[in-house]
């Protein structure tokens, strides 16, 4: 049977979704696995749905993008991008979720109220494996607010839905980050592995 891991990180325009998925499959191509990605970025702007589909295998894999129920681990940079994209995780999967959220541009056009702790709610009641971060906290703790996707590899990381290592992630960032924020972001990898 060979290695397999389908990863799905959900967020909003902005948050860094897409360099955390390029952090993901650097580190699989520096293990010598196969990867392939996929980004569902449709109308995303600063606020717009970004999903990133991630495939990790240690044999050739034929497409990108995940199937509904194919998930074992779901990041959610926002816990109702992660409510969005529930149907993709598998029974049993991994979800790794930032408590803070980003309210849609449709609540405020339809001034309808948008409730991040029933977003929560609805992770903790899928039947999941739920990490919630503290992602503001910790971003404000490292000194950048940016640096949130990070924190979340890191917290996936410790909670072994990536099956990478801290030092598999650590030079991917070293790889992929320019360099003066690669410092930032290891500093963010390892505050949210504490988490």
């Amino acid at each position: 049977m060979s290695l397999k891991r389908n990863i799905m990180i959900a967020g909003v325009g902005g948050q860094g979704t897409v360099l955390a998925s390029k952090l993901v499959a650097r580190a699989a191509m520096d293990a010598g696995l196969a990867v392939r990605t996929s980004e569902t970025i449709g109308m995303a702007q600063r606020g717009g749905s970004v999903v990133s589909h991630v495939r990790v295998s240690d044999s050739a894999i034929a497409s990108p993008v995940l199937t509904p129920g194919s998930a074992d681990t779901l990041i959610g940079f926002e816990p109702g991008e992660a409510v969005r994209c529930l149907r993709y995780l598998r029974p049993g999967g991994c979800i790794v979720s930032n408590a803070q959220t980003v309210a849609p541009a449709s609540a405020a056009l339809t001034r309808t109220e948008y409730s991040g702790e029933a977003m929560l709610g609805r992770l903790r009641d899928c039947g999941a494996r739920l990490v919630v971060v503290d992602g503001d906290a910790l971003c404000a703790e490292i000194g950048s607010l940016k640096a949130l996707n990070v924190v979340l590899l890191g917290a996936a990381a410790a909670a072994g839905a990536l099956d990478f290592t801290l030092e598999q992630l650590e030079a991917a960032i070293r790889a992929t980050v320019r360099p003066k924020f690669v410092d930032l972001n290891i500093r963010a990898l390892h505050a949210g592995a504490r988490a």
